[in-house]
């Protein structure tokens, strides 16, 4: 059985303050959860989120990566310096990365391979556009971004695979139990067509978009959905309530 993941996306707010106010907070609420908890703050937060978390069941993920191990990259983070600091999770693909930072599919499978390759959890993202929704495109932006993603890759089961519909992230608008639960389903049977049924059935895939305590049961009954990326309400003490459906 997979184990549901709820991961928290901090994105671009909490100062080093604010995230030690926000982890005090949050760590008793949630350091002993059933569930496979992550947080996911800015980079200067990390190392302090990981000394927070030793000894409770929450993993701190960074929320990007670069894909080579050193060189002329100016501000960048290779995953070997998230690694020494003891981060274990990284986001990769995120819609916003995409949009405003130009990330390509070839550069998140770059990423991918490489988390994959320093033991870390690589939580990749996918999803669609209103418009591409709309025109009835959602499925073959999803697929597309799932085999040019996650190609070549040898334990294609340690991947966490995030669908977030664009439209959804961040507007109070969250696709209905039904259309979240069909498009994990798209992803999931993408990665059968890859790497074999037996490897699809045991990926976990989260849904992300505008989760929040009010709507998290519904969406973890559903079969294809194995877990939450959660923004906004990630940065709140509710966010326990969507940890502990």
């Amino acid at each position: 059985m997979r184990k549901a993941i709820i991961a928290g996306n901090w994105k671009m707010n909490m100062d080093i303050n604010e995230s030690v106010d926000l982890m005090n907070t949050l760590v008793p609420l949630v350091g002993n959860a059933s569930v496979e908890v992550v947080f996911c703050p800015p980079y200067l937060s990390l190392q302090k989120a990981v000394e927070m978390a030793k000894d409770t069941v929450i993993g701190i993920g960074a929320q990007n990566m670069h894909y080579e191990k050193s060189g002329a990259f100016t501000g960048e983070v290779s995953g070997e310096m998230l690694q020494a600091i003891g981060v274990s999770y990284v986001v990769l693909g995120h819609s916003e990365r995409r949009e405003y930072f130009n990330e390509s599919d070839e550069a998140v499978n770059k990423k991918a391979l490489k988390a994959l390759e320093l033991g870390m959890t690589p939580i990749v993202c996918c999803g669609e556009t209103l418009a591409e929704r709309e025109s009835g495109a959602a499925k073959d932006k999803v697929v597309g971004q799932i085999k040019a993603g996650l190609k070549d890759i040898a334990d294609i089961e340690k991947v966490v695979v995030a669908y977030e519909p664009i439209w959804a992230i961040g507007t109070g608008k969250t696709a209905s139990k039904e259309e979240a639960d069909q498009a994990c389903g798209w992803v999931r049977e993408t990665i059968a067509s890859m790497y074999g049924q037996a490897a699809a059935d045991k990926i976990r895939i989260q849904y992300g978009g505008s989760v929040k305590p009010e709507n998290i049961k519904e969406l973890m009954a559903m079969p294809n959905i194995d877990g939450a990326l959660v923004g906004g309400a990630s940065l709140k003490a509710s966010f326990a309530q969507v940890v502990n459906f």
